[in-house]
């Protein structure tokens, strides 16, 4: 007889959302509660107004936020402590805060280098190693989703900036999240024995903070329009579900078809 799961019903889980205070991360906390899950967010900012959001549209989710810099294995080790103490555990993990510089290979510095290494690739290592071992492992169960980019496929969309050409994302952000992929990939293969899933999504053009004031080249992609927050965070309440319980070590492109092939 064929069973099917309540494919997006995440009650009582717990997902912690890294860079949620806004945009991408704002709207996954957000659909995460939507469907069920307590939320945990991170980020550098306060995230006052997406704490109220889910408090106030789904009373019966429990919605807590940390302020901490993703790349201090200290500072993050706490949020993880904190969060199984008071959830009984982690079940999903979203792996999205991140920085993008966009200077070019002749005027990049060592700093904007490591910037967005150590905050792409660096925090998304800390949180995913300390999510797992041992707590996902110790329950048999976990979802990690790692938020990584079309430029880490195709080497940087070509995008302007107030008609020039210094907005395409920088070769350190290309490079941070061609290997939050390879991470991805990795990780899926080491941990698929102990029934957690490790997927990656990777949006194009999508309108947030980040992109103000840039343009794209939309016509060049199949669907001709910027892409929303909530286009990506329902790839990733996929992944965190029971849906995608057979998927593993894969990157969903969320970008409109431009990144097709």
């Amino acid at each position: 007889m064929l069973t099917l799961s309540e494919k997006h019903d995440l009650t009582g889980q717990l997902a912690i959302i890294t860079g949620a205070a806004r945009g991408i991360g704002s709207s996954c906390a957000y659909a995460l509660a939507r469907n069920g899950a307590n939320v945990v967010i991170v980020d550098l900012l306060p995230a006052d107004e997406i704490i109220n959001k889910i408090q106030t549209d789904f009373p019966y989710c429990e919605a807590t936020s940390y302020r901490i810099d993703i790349r201090n294995r200290e500072e993050v080790q706490k949020v993880i402590n904190e969060s199984v103490n008071n959830f009984g555990g982690i079940d999903i993990l979203v792996n999205n805060a991140g920085t993008c510089g966009r200077k070019g290979l002749e005027n990049i510095t060592d700093d904007d280098w490591s910037r967005d290494l150590d905050t792409n690739l660096g925090g998304t290592f800390l949180f995913t190693q300390l999510a797992i071992y041992p707590h996902m492992i110790n329950q048999g169960y976990g979802k990690v989703v790692n938020i990584s980019s079309i430029s880490g496929i195709m080497g940087g969309p070509t995008s302007s900036y107030e008609g020039t050409d210094s907005g395409r994302s920088g070769p350190a952000y290309a490079a941070s999240k061609g290997a939050v992929i390879a991470f991805t990939k990795w990780v899926a293969k080491e941990v698929g024995k102990y029934g957690i899933t490790c997927n990656s999504v990777a949006p194009g053009a999508v309108s947030t903070e980040m992109t103000q004031n840039l343009t794209y080249a939309l016509d060049n992609q199949p669907i001709k329009r910027f892409g929303k927050p909530e286009d990506i965070a329902e790839a990733v309440v996929y992944l965190a579900s029971p849906a995608s319980n057979y998927t593993t070590g894969q990157v969903v492109k969320v970008c409109g078809g431009l990144a097709i092939g």
